[in-house]
């Protein structure tokens, strides 16, 4: 172990440093192939650390597997107290289980730990358990212990704590030492005589040696004070240096600091030349500019790119950026009150200028006039045409008199604003003479279009040619409204510069005009999202009665006809979208939001008089007037259907198949005349046929419902009304069966005095087929009787006659089963009964 201990501190510590403490040959519990080495190591250099390094070796080479701080040791379990118990639990980062391969060197391990744990822990040492006393003592292998008896223990400590190894060339010089001394090994005594006789004759010559260099050392000496002084004389001249140089030093520091100042100045009087420039050039009006601002020609052509010229300069001047502190400067407050002068005066002439043109434009009479062929809003182009000039000098209005820019919109939408009054109302009011010409009478009608009442009294008036008039018209109108509406938005934005923000508006960014002015604008996302509330204010106030107008003419179309607010709707719908962002969109978009409204109350009565619905005491009940009246109401609504809204109409069309299907059961229990089977089935029926007719898919669950519900009807009906044309057979084989189910076998039945052949045969005479298709015949008046469509009393009697024929084939099967081999049978076949529902058929 000492050889491996030595290789291990050569070949894996030494190199980094470190000394090997202890060593353990270990194996790990259960794994007895894995053998390793597990080393207590400290380093050489403080701080010094204490290490648990587990060695591996491969083929004559030792690896480092894993190390852990011995801070990381929480318990030592020794496992028993037997000294030469070979295994020991070691708890780190977790618990790990060793094997060692020898007693000795487990117990040096085991005490090497607790030494060291107990030299540098200072808090938490690690516990020590299932460990004999012996070893975890402070007195443990030192000299005066009496409890460690192994002289190999011993021997192994101190070699672990006083082993240092031999460098290479000390290794040399004691090889060399030794080969001039052939007996060093074999007489060691004579050996040691030798190396003491050197020793002596070594320190003799180093005392002659230090007794014949004393002259020198005294006249190196005298050299070192001569050096002294000249070095002081060296020092002594460099002071006088010092003094010279820091004089010099003043001197330039003096006249770089004069330097400097002479710089600032020069340096200052640079900046406040261009500093003064550039005010006198912001702030410079030329002559001609102030003559056109006392005196503008605003009437003509010349006259207007003067003045716009001269604003622009003037706005400029005013606009320029200067420092606040250069603002107290008292030429720069005289010319600022100069320029105010300018800006008033010039202001108030284009005021007077634009203010008489609005108000003279106010009375334009449009580019085109009303004529009988067709509905036409008058255009103002040229009202446009002859402002646009002027849109400099609002945008400058703007800019440098925000007060008289807000009292010249409002001059503006005063003014055009009656003129766009007049021109809507004349529109409306001729789309009214088209809707109802002189001399037509105007007939209520909105309640006289419900799906609850009898198709006599659903007298719709308005026939398919009127409400396509109607269509006709109300899609001029808004056709005319478009260009104009967008036209004059489209003008209010560039004239008045609507989009430009004032500086108190929120969520602006700055920008420059056209005009080089800095001003906020609309950011663009919110521009496409929505037209702006300055942009909706103004031409609010421009088509005032545009709303109000609009809504009294569809209020004048739903006198003459109830349906109008599917078709209204469909071409609101239409123009809201051509007309996106814009005020006429909002506008229209307002109006379309009434016509969803209407339509919903519109629906609601509908489904209102299906529950109100009263059923006439007649005879026969029939169709139901809701169900019948359906057909009609899904073409008038079609043209909803087939646009971008029909999902308003679907979501009612739902709700109100859902209240015909569940109130025909209800009307059908109601009526005392008519079987509610035959109610439920011809309404079920018809209603089915319609669905499937009209094709709606929102409707295709109520379509299956109204199927189902018309089969179930039928199957009632026909069990009920059919019953049992041979009922005493069926009472017959009805004992039968409780015999059988009490206990006879079939085939013994016939030895039941009740149930015997004769008894049967008797039964079965009394039904010949001319009794039978007696019978079938006055069924057949029956059902007639009942029901009221043709086609569907062909179904029902089919639908009997396969009744007829699975009772019949029941009673065959019974009798083959109780009277085998009897060659009894019934008086008629399965041909007979087709031939007897065949002939009945066709005689009616």
């Amino acid at each position: 172990m000492t050889t491996i201990r030595h290789t291990l501190q050569q070949e894996v510590f030494q190199p980094n440093e470190e000394r090997l403490l202890a060593a353990c040959h270990v194996e790990k519990l259960y794994k007895k192939k894995k053998a390793s080495f597990l080393c207590i190591v400290s380093n050489t250099k403080p701080p010094l650390t204490i290490s648990l390094i587990q060695i591996k070796q491969s083929e004559k080479t030792y690896k480092r597997k894993r190390s852990w701080n011995l801070v990381e040791l929480k318990s030592v379990d020794g496992k028993n107290v037997l000294a030469d118990n070979l295994e020991f639990d070691l708890h780190l980062d977790k618990l790990y289980r060793w094997v060692a391969s020898s007693a000795q060197e487990r117990q040096l391990f085991i005490i090497t730990l607790w030494r060291q744990s107990s030299k540098y822990f200072l808090k938490e040492k690690p516990v020590f358990k299932n460990v004999p006393e012996t070893w975890i003592r402070e007195d443990v292998l030192t000299p005066e212990n009496k409890f460690i008896s192994s002289p190999i223990l011993t021997l192994e400590n101190d070699i672990t704590e006083d082993f240092k190894a031999i460098t290479d060339k000390e290794q040399e010089d004691l090889s060399s030492l030794m080969a001039n001394c052939e007996f060093a090994i074999s007489n060691a005594e004579a050996f040691m005589e030798v190396l003491a006789r050197d020793l002596s004759l070594l320190d003799g010559e180093n005392v002659q040696y230090l007794l014949a260099s004393e002259a020198k050392v005294e006249s190196l000496m005298n050299l070192l004070e001569s050096a002294v002084d000249e070095a002081d004389k060296i020092e002594q001249r460099l002071d006088e240096y010092d003094e010279i140089l820091c004089h010099v030093k003043e001197t330039m520091e003096k006249m770089e600091k004069k330097n400097s100042m002479i710089s600032t100045v020069n340096k200052n009087n640079i900046l406040l030349l261009k500093e003064l420039e550039i005010i006198i050039k912001q702030l410079d009006l030329p002559r001609k500019f102030q003559d056109i601002l006392d005196d503008a020609d605003l009437t003509n052509t010349q006259g207007l790119k003067q003045a716009i010229e001269a604003g622009n300069a003037l706005r400029d001047a005013m606009n320029c950026q200067l420092d606040p502190a250069l603002l107290r400067m008292s030429a720069v407050q005289e010319q600022r009150k100069k320029f105010e002068k300018y800006k008033d005066k010039f202001s108030r002439a284009i005021c007077r200028q634009l203010n008489n043109l609005f108000i003279h434009y106010g009375n334009h009479k449009g580019e085109s006039d009303r004529n009988t062929e067709g509905l036409v809003l008058p255009q103002h182009s040229m009202v446009h045409k002859e402002l646009i000039p002027y849109t400099e000098l609002m945008h400058w209005i703007k800019i440098m008199d925000r007060k008289a820019s807000e009292a010249l919109k409002k001059v503006y939408t005063d003014s055009l604003g009656k003129l766009y009054d007049r021109d809507v109302h004349n529109l409306f009011e001729a789309a009214k003479e088209k809707i109802a010409p002189l001399g037509q009478v105007s007939t209520p009608t909105r309640n006289l279009a419900l799906l609850g009442l009898d198709r006599e009294q659903w007298t719709l008036e308005v026939i398919s040619d009127d409400r396509q008039r109607y269509e006709i018209i109300i899609e001029q109108v808004l056709t005319q409204l478009e260009p104009v509406c967008l036209q004059e938005q489209q003008f209010c934005v560039t004239f008045f510069q609507l989009d430009i923000l004032s500086p108190t508006s929120k969520n602006t960014q700055t920008t420059l005009d056209g005009m080089g002015a800095e001003v906020n604008v609309l950011p663009s996302k919110k521009a496409e999202k929505q037209v702006h509330e300055e942009v909706r204010n103004m031409m609010t106030s421009l088509f005032s009665c545009l709303e109000e107008e609009l809504l009294s003419f569809i209020g004048y179309i739903e006198k003459y006809d109830p349906f109008h607010c599917m078709y209204v709707l469909v071409h609101l719908n239409q123009h809201v979208m051509s007309a996106q962002s814009s005020f006429l969109s909002n506008t229209l978009a307002s109006v379309l939001i009434h016509m969803k409204r209407t339509l919903d109350r519109f629906m609601q009565l509908q489904i209102d008089s299906i529950k109100d619905c009263k059923i006439a005491r007649k005879s026969k009940c029939g169709i139901l007037p809701y169900v019948l009246n359906l057909e009609e109401f899904a073409k008038l609504a079609d043209v909803l259907l087939k646009s971008d809204r029909r999902i308003d109409l679907e979501k009612w069309y739902i709700r109100l198949v859902d209240t015909m299907i569940e109130f025909i059961n209800v009307h059908a229990n109601e009526h005392h005349k008519t079987p509610p089977q035959v109610i439920k089935m011809e309404n079920y029926h018809y209603l089915y046929s319609l669905l499937s007719q009209l094709k709606i898919s929102v409707l295709d669950n109520q379509r299956k419902e109204a199927k189902q519900k018309y089969n179930e009807a039928l199957a009632a009906y026909v069990t009920h009304y059919f019953g049992r044309p041979l009922e005493k057979l069926n009472i017959f084989f009805e004992g039968v069966q409780a015999k059988v189910a009490s206990g006879v076998k079939a085939s013994e039945i016939s030895y039941q005095l009740a149930f015997s052949k004769q008894e049967l045969r008797k039964v079965i005479s009394q039904y010949p087929g001319s009794t039978v298709k007696k019978g079938l015949e006055s069924l057949y008046k029956k059902v007639e009787k009942h029901l009221s469509e043709e086609g569907l009393v062909q179904v029902v009697w089919r639908a009997m006659q396969e009744e007829f024929i699975r009772q019949y084939k029941m009673l065959e099967d019974l009798i083959q089963q109780c009277y085998p081999g009897s060659m009894i049978a019934l008086e008629f076949t399965i041909d007979d009964i087709l031939n007897f529902f065949s002939d009945i058929a066709r005689s009616h």
